[in-house]
């Protein structure tokens, strides 16, 4: 018989699902809502080819240096494997945020730039949590099913394995701060504010959004959570551009990391 707080955790999911599914329905597929016309709130990102590149170069080397001197940091004192693990993704979540920082201070001569403005993205945020819900547990269920057809494995991420198995409240509050907070900054800033915000008036609009998506998706390495982050990436481009506020996808992102550590907590049998 499911324990008492099993079954609460789970009448807690259903009920944010089913909220997902009608804000997804009142502000995306009704009729009402697809006559909308398109927002135009998010302004262009107004540079040149080059210094798009010089922003990924930075990024990239931000998030490819300071890993490695966590790791070698790591090596040189005696520290165990999930202190390690811990060190090596602060590395490069905030490598890849550092390069973000230095390129808007040195580099970034447009404006305007991305618009946080969080209290105001607040209430948009938790609706873009809510109706991502239901698109990625439908796209996580078909992938698993079609990698399971394929004869792949569908383990959880080395992330997932580390909440589980940690006894350490230190450890285990700085995961949870990476998670929910350094992580969704850093990846919104560079997904969302950089690549979509860049291709978006110079690509086809499904291709402007569906690049930082994948990209997205590939980042986590991890096989099958892909499909699943593709469409969480997805609308997180599409809530950035309805809104006009970074802040939007942070929040939304936020929240979605969350919830995935939470029912870690809840249900260690959880994928």
């Amino acid at each position: 018989m499911p324990a008492p707080i099993h079954v609460l955790a789970t009448n807690f999911e259903l009920a944010l699902v089913f909220c997902g599914v009608v804000l997804l329905w009142r502000h995306v597929s009704s009729p009402t809502a697809r006559a909308q016309p398109r927002s135009q709130l998010l302004a262009a990102w107004d540079i040149s080819l080059s210094d798009f590149f010089i922003f990924l170069w930075i990024v990239v080397c931000g998030g490819l240096v300071l890993p490695v001197v966590a790791q070698q940091a790591a090596h040189a004192v005696d520290l165990s494997a999930q202190t390690k693990l811990i060190l090596v993704n602060t590395g490069f979540q905030g490598g890849m945020l550092a390069g973000v920082g230095v390129y808007a201070l040195c580099f970034n001569r447009s404006r305007p730039r991305p618009v946080f403005a969080f209290t105001a993205s607040l209430l948009p945020g938790i609706a873009t949590f809510l109706i991502s819900l239901p698109l990625v547990v439908v796209v996580g269920l078909a992938w698993t099913g079609l990698l399971k057809l394929c004869g792949l494995p569908v383990e959880p991420q080395d992330a997932v394995a580390f909440f589980k198995k940690t006894q350490s409240p230190a450890l285990l509050a700085t995961m949870i701060a990476l998670a929910a907070l350094v992580a969704p900054l850093t990846e919104e800033l560079v997904f969302r504010g950089g690549i979509f915000r860049y291709t978006r008036t110079r690509l086809p609009r499904w291709a402007a959004i569906l690049l930082p998506a994948v990209l997205f998706g590939a980042l986590h390495a991890h096989l099958p959570s892909f499909a699943p982050l593709v469409a969480l990436g997805i609308v997180f481009s599409l809530a950035y551009e309805r809104t006009g506020r970074i802040g939007t996808a942070i929040v939304a992102h936020a929240l979605f990391n969350s919830y995935s550590v939470l029912r870690i907590f809840i249900d260690p049998t959880a994928p």
